[in-house]
């Protein structure tokens, strides 16, 4: 290569998805038939009604020109009003909502607004793997919290405390979790806020999976501390079936907002009007649309539950979200080449969970964003004695 990359990428793969997707239409192409479980892709559709105001919107003349950066007011009003009903948390539409093209963009610009080189972050390991990626983009430094089955996920303040954390100005926080579903509770958000107050550190909680299959849908910013601290991301991705919409939300104090909103108006140039306006519609969709997605994935679940059974892997049935996360069996090596085994063999592919940190080394990871018939499919492939003893 001619002109050599910037340093910033020297720490930076391309995102394993990524590579993998890429080998599965691959092999797909040359005849496989591969079914993939790996990635939260959902494969049903938002509603109708949503559907029917982006066509209404997309063939109006006036309606394809630059947007404003901060977004529709109509939007922002959608926005506020759907975390009050669904989280009971007021927030004013005029500068303590923002919206974005999609919660992935925000951990980028939540990060260039707010970190320097050489200032760390709390990254919970396992976790997503974009907080890392990002992280090293902007020239500070990952500093991993471990998060252990035994202790349901959640983070350890007494380890956390006896570090050094002078560095730290950022904290990433998921829940429910992502890849282990565990959920977030009252007792659990009150210790991170506290601990975001004492150290001065930045609570950035990435909230996109609060209506998949979770019982209680909560938001940090509903804790009257939490405004000091915590700014909270959210998306239509997952409890809209829109994740290739590119519509999501990041809300907190309006001097959060603003520093933000620095970074984002000079990365883009404003959201499509019809995306905006049917965003606004999905964002009034009512719980009975939602309830009967869940039952979907409730259905799903069962199926998920039974593939894992068959490969005498262990899980914890009160996960919340869109995917299943699971221990694998002690015979088997690691979760890669547990994953990599089932892909050859039986041409299913199913996430390792080492992508997402070393604390994923023994797991892995389904989807539930495939229809039942492919579920069946899948399960049908494992269930021969031959995978049964896979090691």
């Amino acid at each position: 290569m001619l002109i050599t990359p910037a340093n910033r990428l020297s720490h930076i793969q391309e995102y394993y998805f990524s590579k993998k997707l890429r080998e599965i239409r691959r092999r797909n192409a040359e005849g496989e038939g591969i079914i993939n479980l790996g990635i939260g892709n959902p494969d049903m559709q938002p509603s109708d009604a949503t559907i029917k105001t982006l066509i209404d919107a997309a063939i109006e003349p006036g309606n394809h020109g630059y947007q404003p950066y901060k977004g529709l007011p109509s939007l922002r009003n959608a926005m506020t009003d759907w975390y009050l009903n669904t989280y009971g948390v007021e927030l004013n539409p005029e500068d303590e909502i923002l919206p974005l093209m999609g919660s992935k963009e925000g951990i980028m610009h939540i990060s260039m607004a707010f970190l320097n080189p050489g200032e760390q972050v709390l990254i919970p390991n396992p976790g997503y793997p974009t907080y890392t990626s990002i992280t090293r983009l902007v020239g500070a430094t990952p500093l991993y919290y471990e998060l252990v089955e035994e202790r349901q996920w959640q983070p350890d303040f007494e380890a956390l405390e006896k570090q050094d954390l002078s560095r730290v100005k950022l904290m990433w926080v998921n829940y429910p979790h992502m890849p282990t579903g565990a959920p977030g509770s009252a007792e659990l958000f009150e210790q991170i806020i506290a601990f975001g107050q004492k150290h001065r550190i930045l609570i950035c909680h990435d909230n996109p999976y609060s209506l998949v299959l979770n019982p209680v849908p909560m938001s940090m910013l509903a804790f009257p501390a939490a405004r000091e601290v915590v700014l909270e991301l959210n998306s239509l991705s997952k409890s809209h079936n829109m994740a290739g919409w590119r519509i999501g939300m990041l809300a907190g104090q309006k001097a959060y907002l603003q520093q933000v909103l620095k970074v984002k108006s000079n990365m883009d140039s404003g959201m499509f009007l019809p995306l905006q306006e049917a965003a606004t519609e999905a964002l009034r969709t009512p719980y009975s649309w939602h309830e009967h997605r869940n039952h979907e994935y409730r259905q799903r679940r069962k199926i998920a539950w039974q593939i894992l059974d068959s490969l005498q892997c262990t899980y914890d049935p009160a996960q919340t979200g869109m995917f299943i996360w699971a221990r694998i069996p002690e015979k088997a090596e690691s979760g890669e080449a547990f994953s990599e085994k089932i892909l050859n063999e039986r041409r299913v592919f199913i996430t390792p969970g080492f992508i997402f940190g070393s604390g994923g080394h023994r797991y892995i990871r389904i989807s539930l964003c495939s229809p039942p018939h492919l579920l069946q499919e899948a399960l049908h492939r494992m269930s021969s004695p031959e995978i049964t003893h896979i090691s």
